[in-house]
C-alpha cells in the first residue's frame, strides 16, 4: 500500500464504497478509509434491505437520479451472484391532500413511469387484502420499484473496487484532515495518507470531519428503529405483497414484504431521537415507542402483520433542515467533494451518488443535476448548532 493517491474516500459506506468502485474501474488510484468494516451495523445502511422508489414524493429533482440509480443497480447485479434488487413493486398512500403522495403521482406522470393510481382506500384494499386503508385515502403503485439488499450491495461494490485496484483500510477512524492548495492529508492512528483529491462521505460523522475543513453544516443524526413481525404468509409474502410508504398526519411509515419467511419489516421515517453517533444506544426496546409506534401502525393498517416481533434493530438517519441531500464540492476547496445529510431516503440513490462523487473528484463537475443539493443553499445557513 502506498501513501499517495489520486483520490482518498473517507467513509466507505453506501455512497463512499460506490464512489471507490467507479473511481477505481476508471484507473484512478483510490484509497477508501472507514472507521468500521463495511457493511456493518454502526451506520445508516444496516437492516438488510432498503426500498427503491422511482416516483419520488420528495420532489421532481429526485426522479432522474432514481432512474439512473436503478440502471446502476441493475448493472451491479450483472457483476455479482448476490441478490442486489428484487422487483416487489412499491405502493405509496395516505389521506386525501397528502403532498407526498400527490408529488409521487405527479413525478411518475412527468417522467412517464409505469404507475397505477388509486382514488380510494377501498381500491388499495382490494388490490392487497393485507392492507386496510381507510376511506379518504389515495395512492399509487410502482410495479417496477422494489427492494435493495443493502448489505449485498456494499459487499459487491467493495469486491469490485478492490478487484479494480482500490486500497481499503477498515476499522480505522480518521483523526484529522488537512487540505492544502493542491493536496490533502488524511491522518489516522495507522499513519498519514495524501492525495490530490478528497471525498468525505462519513454519514453521521460528517459534521465532525467537515468542521476540520472549516465547513459547518447543520447535520443532525437521529436514532431510528425497525422491526420484523410475524405476518400471515398468504397476505404478506414478497411474491404478492409490495414494499410500502405511508404518509400520515401522525407519522410516516415504510416497510417491506416478508422475504424468505423473515416477517414483514417496518420502520418509522420521522420522530427519531436526536443523538451524537459516538454515544448512540443501539439496544432496541429501551424506549416503549421502539416497538409501540410501528406495532400501532400495523394494528391499524396491516392487522394480519401485527404478530410477534421477531427482530428489532436500530439505525441512524442524518438529517438536513430541508431533508434534501448535500452533494457538492467544498465551497473553499474545489478538490474536496462532499456527500452528506441523506435524511432517511438516500440509500436507494447510493449507486448514482457514487457515480456523481467520482465525477466531481476527477473532473470537478458532473453530468447529473445536483443544484438542489448545494452545500451553500440558503436553507442550510444560520441553522445554529446541533448535538454533535
Amino acid at each position: 500500500m502506498t501513501s499517495h493517491y489520486d483520490v482518498i474516500v473517507v467513509g466507505a459506506g453506501s455512497m463512499g464504497m460506490a464512489a471507490g468502485y467507479y473511481l477505481a474501474k476508471e484507473g484512478t488510484k483510490t484509497l477508501l478509509i472507514d472507521a468500521f468494516d463495511p457493511p456493518h451495523e454502526n451506520g445508516s445502511h444496516s437492516g438488510d434491505t432498503r426500498l427503491i422508489r422511482h416516483a419520488c414524493g420528495e420532489g421532481f429533482e429526485y426522479v432522474p437520479l432514481a432512474i439512473r440509480a436503478q440502471e446502476l443497480w441493475d448493472e451491479l447485479q450483472e457483476k455479482t451472484s448476490e441478490s442486489i434488487f428484487r422487483k416487489t413493486g412499491v405502493v405509496t398512500f395516505g389521506p386525501e391532500g397528502s403532498d407526498f403522495v400527490n408529488q409521487a403521482i405527479a413525478g411518475g406522470q412527468k417522467y412517464s413511469l409505469p404507475i397505477d393510481t388509486f382514488d380510494h382506500g377501498a381500491d388499495i384494499n382490494r388490490r392487497w387484502p393485507g392492507i386496510t386503508a381507510p376511506d379518504g385515502h389515495f395512492g399509487c403503485y410502482e410495479p417496477e420499484a422494489g427492494v435493495l439488499f443493502s448489505g449485498n450491495c456494499i459487499r459487491a461494490f467493495r469486491r469490485l473496487a478492490t478487484q479494480s485496484g482500490a486500497d481499503l483500510i477498515t476499522n480505522t477512524p480518521v483523526e484529522d484532515l488537512e487540505v492544502l492548495e493542491n493536496t490533502v492529508t488524511v491522518q489516522t492512528k495507522e499513519g498519514s495518507y495524501t492525495a490530490d483529491k478528497l471525498i468525505v462521505s462519513a454519514g453521521a460523522w460528517n459534521r465532525k470531519l467537515l468542521s476540520k475543513l472549516n465547513l459547518e453544516l447543520p447535520l443532525q443524526p437521529s436514532r431510528q428503529t425497525i422491526g420484523w413481525f410475524d405476518a400471515e404468509a398468504s397476505l404478506y409474502q414478497a411474491d404478492g405483497f409490495p414494499g410500502f410508504f405511508v404518509d400520515l398526519p401522525t407519522g410516516i411509515y415504510y416497510g417491506f414484504p416478508s422475504i424468505d419467511g423473515t416477517g414483514l419489516k417496518i420502520g418509522r421515517y420521522d420522530a427519531g431521537e436526536e443523538l451524537d453517533p459516538e454515544y448512540m444506544n443501539r439496544e432496541f426496546g429501551i424506549y416503549p415507542k421502539d416497538e409501540g409506534d410501528i406495532r400501532e401502525f400495523l394494528e391499524t393498517f396491516m392487522p394480519q402483520a401485527a404478530g410477534r416481533l421477531n427482530v428489532g434493530k436500530t439505525c441512524m438517519f442524518t438529517n438536513t433542515p430541508d431533508e434534501n441531500f448535500i452533494i457538492d464540492l467544498h465551497p473553499e476547496h474545489a478538490h474536496v467533494a462532499i456527500a452528506a445529510g441523506f435524511s432517511g431516503h438516500g440509500y436507494k440513490f447510493s449507486s448514482v451518488v457514487g457515480e456523481i462523487l467520482s465525477q466531481l473528484a476527477t473532473t470537478g463537475t458532473t453530468n447529473h443535476d445536483i443544484s438542489l443539493f448545494s452545500a451553500t443553499r440558503p436553507s442550510l445557513q444560520n441553522q445554529g448548532t446541533t448535538t454533535l
